[in-house]
């Protein structure tokens, strides 16, 4: 998720006491603190609440923090407001936001509830509409929610989620409504709609294959190539790319690495993220490091080109990996 200048300053006010966010906030415009109220909210609904990420945020402007075990975010929010800002307005507030999150995300609601809910709820649905449900949810959870659904089903779903159809936001804030709706029947627990490029649905449906077993995996990925030859090869291909490295695992990226020329993995390495180049060195052993670091020192300037052409040459080999179900990935 990429954190804007406001989520920030929100995190940093979940780090603190009641008490001590609401003397940061004495003195600041209401408006501002309706939008930090809101932005504290959200990020809670949606998971996003990261104690440790909140806490590197806030070192960098504060030198002692105390964080609260058992955060209630409304408790806080009630007390924090109330105190920097009265509590007639600070209940307009309280008031306001649950339908501005909603607003903003109308599929919030599932984001906390178990797969196995969420399953129950699609059951009997439109396979339309559980792709687009699905296409909502992270990778991880909607894998898990796959798994629970019957087999014909699960393929309709799949194919509808790689054609990269695409459905007006009216479409899709109805959808959310009735299954958001459906949920709460239950009682379970629970920014605008945005449109989806083609491209991001086919990645985001290959992350979510990658996470199933190789015989359901390859299952859903010949349902697809009978509606799309073109669209399961680039599923097939998303499923890694050169930035996904460092989400695989170590064991089984060391098995793969054995096969990698220590040229191409020195021209690879170029330019590459620092978090990369770490993954590549901590799982190679002691003298595979050495001849890599001979083929660097021995390295002219190479094109952008050559390094491309390395890169891709490691990757296809990590798909042939994954093909054969040899590779395994971090869990997010």
């Amino acid at each position: 998720m990429a954190v804007t200048t406001k989520q920030k300053a929100a995190m940093i006010l979940m780090t603190l006491d009641s008490a001590t966010a609401s003397e940061l906030l004495r003195g600041v415009k209401p408006e501002t603190v309706r939008e930090l109220a809101v932005e504290m909210a959200y990020l809670d609904a949606a998971g996003h609440h990261n104690v440790q990420q909140s806490l590197a945020y806030a070192k960098e402007f504060v030198g002692s923090l105390k964080v609260e075990k058992g955060f209630k975010i409304k408790d806080f929010l009630g007390q924090m407001l109330t105190n920097a800002i009265g509590q007639e307005k600070a209940k307009q507030i309280q008031n306001e936001i649950s339908g501005l999150i909603q607003q903003r995300d109308p599929f919030i609601p599932l984001r906390s509830a178990e797969p196995a809910t969420i399953a129950a709820v699609l059951k009997g649905e439109h396979p339309q509409a559980m792709a687009v449900v699905l296409s909502e949810l992270t990778p991880k959870k909607s894998s898990e929610v796959l798994k629970l659904l019957e087999t014909p089903i699960r393929q309709d779903v799949v194919g509808r989620m790689a054609s990269g159809e695409r459905l007006t936001p009216e479409s899709k804030m109805r959808i959310a409504e009735m299954i958001c709706h459906k949920l709460k029947t239950l009682k379970t627990e629970e920014g605008p709609v945005q449109q989806v490029q083609p491209e991001q649905s086919l990645r985001k449906v290959s992350i979510i294959l990658r996470n199933l077993s190789k015989e359901l995996r390859d299952g859903l990925l010949s349902a697809i190539k009978d509606k799309d030859a073109d669209a399961a090869e680039k599923v097939t291909n998303l499923m890694i790319l050169w930035d996904d490295i460092p989400a695989i695992t170590d064991r089984s990226l060391q098995n793969v690495l054995r096969q990698i020329d220590s040229k191409d993995m020195a021209l690879a390495l170029t330019k590459a993220d620092e978090i990369i180049i770490k993954k590549f060195r901590s799982n190679i052993s002691e003298r595979a490091a050495q001849t890599l670091d001979e083929e660097v020192s021995l390295m002219s300037a190479p094109t952008t080109e050559a390094i491309e052409e390395a890169r891709e040459k490691i990757v296809n080999i990590l798909r042939q990996s994954n093909q054969a179900g040899e590779l395994a990935f971090v869990e997010e």
